[in-house]
């Protein structure tokens, strides 16, 4: 006899991934765009965010393919005054999360910086819970 496992801490994990990775992927083109247009040599500085956004699309990549084996799929992400609101279904089971702007802003500035291949260690600490952020 099996039984349906709730939703966990990791899937939520990945919903907060799903819904960063798309701003932190605008932000880096617009940042490329604004560097080719704005500076006498853009292109070393373009050529990193560049491969900053390859890395992000692979875990966003990833992101999905956890998605699939989890049964897990976002079907609503709504902007609020407040932050975003996302609606999502977990193995049959509904649930919502809402990550404000100032979670968001910190959490994409450390992704950001992870992408780009700088050190992220000072950001990193252990939860009570034992599951990190996985940066």
């Amino acid at each position: 006899m099996s039984f349906l496992e709730a939703i966990t801490d990791q899937d939520r994990l990945y919903v907060k991934r799903y819904i960063l990775l798309p701003l932190i992927l605008q932000a880096f083109d617009r940042d490329c765009r604004y560097m080719e247009q704005n500076l006498k040599t853009p292109e070393p500085y373009v050529d990193t965010i560049k491969l900053a956004i390859g890395r992000a699309r692979h875990d966003l990549k990833d992101i999905k393919k956890h998605f699939w084996l989890k049964g897990l799929k976002v079907y609503e992400v709504t902007d609020t005054k407040d932050g975003k609101k996302a609606k999502f279904m977990c193995r049959g089971y509904n649930s919502d999360m809402e990550l404000r702007w100032e979670f968001i802003t910190a959490e994409a500035s450390i992704l950001m910086r992870k992408y780009l291949g700088l050190d992220i260690s000072k950001y990193e600490e252990i939860p009570p819970n034992g599951i990190t952020m996985g940066y």
